[in-house]
């Protein structure tokens, strides 16, 4: 009977060294989440669509969420008279080596998905990719993002046509005091 107990005892130690030992490692943030996180906070929002006269307003809030891993954004704006809310996910995927994201929002049944680069000497964050078109057929988009500074960002959205892109979208973020 001892060596009956013995041997279950020493298996069980074993087995749990050995579950213990295939556990994959916990991701933990990393620069690029640092530089994410200066993106955290609230902001009132300017929108300026192209072709379009006058301005809109709208707000943001982002936080870090996730482990820190990701950057979840909320934001309510009108686009010409058209109440809009939209949602996202940043992150950065250390296998890719680029900056990835995802948006959905109430102007549109499919998420628009990208990816990119961030470029330290101009503070811009360049991201492309596929979504929704305004005809409902998948089209490519290319967003920057630009940071004047801690307070105050700028994003433009393009569309490409072929190879040509075309603007259709301004927003001026200014974080809320």
């Amino acid at each position: 009977m001892k060596r009956q107990l013995m041997a279950l005892v020493l298996g069980l130690a074993c087995s749990a060294g050995y579950v213990a030992a295939q556990e994959p490692p916990t991701p933990k943030p990393g620069p690029e989440h640092k530089m994410l996180a200066e993106m955290v906070g609230s902001w009132d929002c300017k929108i300026m669509m192209e072709g379009v006269p006058g301005e809109s307003k709208g707000s943001s809030v982002s936080k870090m969420d996730l482990g820190g891993l990701w950057m979840s954004t909320e934001f309510e704006g009108d686009f010409g008279g058209l109440k809009f809310q939209g949602k996202g996910l940043d992150g950065y995927d250390p296998g890719k080596e680029k900056f990835v994201s995802l948006w959905v929002d109430s102007m549109s049944t499919a998420p628009v998905v990208m990816e990119g680069t961030y470029d330290e000497k101009t503070k811009t964050l360049t991201m492309t990719g596929e979504g929704p078109g305004m005809d409902g057929k998948t089209a490519k988009y290319k967003n920057t993002t630009t940071h004047a500074d801690k307070d105050h960002q700028t994003f433009k959205m393009y569309q490409f046509n072929g190879d040509k892109e075309a603007l259709m979208m301004t927003i001026e973020y200014t974080r809320k005091k």
